[in-house]
């Protein structure tokens, strides 16, 4: 596996994982693909696929080498939340259970959409029970990130606002995948999600030292059952630890820019 992730619990409060990365090269090699646009390879070997590798182009690993520069002003926050999404959503693949759709991961660095969507799809592949929405963040500062970033963003979708985004994200998403359900009246489907109960939420966020213990990392997520309220399923909470969150960047984005020259040839 390319990440672990170890389940925990804060009683009714959330449920989630920390994540911890198996062998950086190989988590290194995953985000170049996706960098690359070969997200359904990564995909594909996720769900256990022995499927044969792309082929890179220098074309594609310019691209995408390009977007690994930090901006103009030196200020590495684009580049580190975007390689951040691309972890969440390998991680989110690692967790994906049979009847899950997941969204693409983004390649843009400043995309200004939700940071990733998931759709959950009964067993008999006639009904969508849920719609996940991604909150991803690479923080300095998690508590005050989530406090003034993630909890209003998430009132904001508890009260009805940004629901014709979501209606857009899960029409694609349910047509793009409507060969796995050919019994999913699409349009009776997105009538449906759009309760309340419907709506689930997954926060993604680094976290130093002070966050390792359980208690402490449950602190984090304070008032979270208040934004969403409701069954604990809708308040899903993942950590990935960082001694020193900017260096990691630095050093990792080095190690995918590597990767990339190589599978262009560049």
């Amino acid at each position: 596996m390319t990440l672990t992730l170890t389940p925990i619990a804060h009683g009714e409060l959330c449920h989630g994982s920390r994540w911890t990365v198996d062998d950086i090269d190989v988590l290194a090699d995953r985000v170049a693909r996706v960098a690359m646009g070969q997200y359904r390879h990564i995909a594909s070997i996720l769900e256990g696929l022995n499927v044969p590798a792309p082929k890179g182009s220098k074309e594609h690993a310019a691209d995408a080498i390009s977007k690994m520069q930090v901006s103009k002003n030196g200020d590495p926050w684009q580049r580190d939340g975007w390689l951040f999404q691309i972890i969440s959503w390998i991680a989110a693949s690692h967790q994906l259970q049979t009847g899950s759709i997941l969204r693409p991961p983004h390649i843009f660095k400043a995309h200004k959409g939700f940071d990733g969507i998931q759709l959950e799809v009964s067993a008999d592949g006639n009904t969508v029970i849920a719609i996940v929405v991604f909150e991803d963040k690479a923080t300095d500062d998690p508590r005050k990130t989530i406090r003034e970033d993630v909890w209003p963003g998430i009132a904001q979708l508890e009260a009805g606002e940004r629901v014709t985004e979501l209606t857009h994200e899960a029409t694609g998403l349910l047509e793009a995948q409507q060969h796995r359900f050919p019994g999913l009246n699409v349009d009776e489907a997105i009538d449906k999600v759009f309760w309340q109960e419907a709506r689930r939420y997954r926060l993604s966020i680094s976290t130093g030292s002070i966050h390792q213990k359980d208690a402490d990392r449950a602190r984090l997520f304070v008032d979270y059952d208040s934004m969403a309220a409701g069954d604990k399923l809708r308040r899903r909470a993942e950590t990935m630890h960082f001694d020193d969150l900017r260096p990691w960047m630095s050093d990792f984005s080095a190690r995918v820019i590597t990767r990339l020259k190589e599978l262009g040839n560049v």
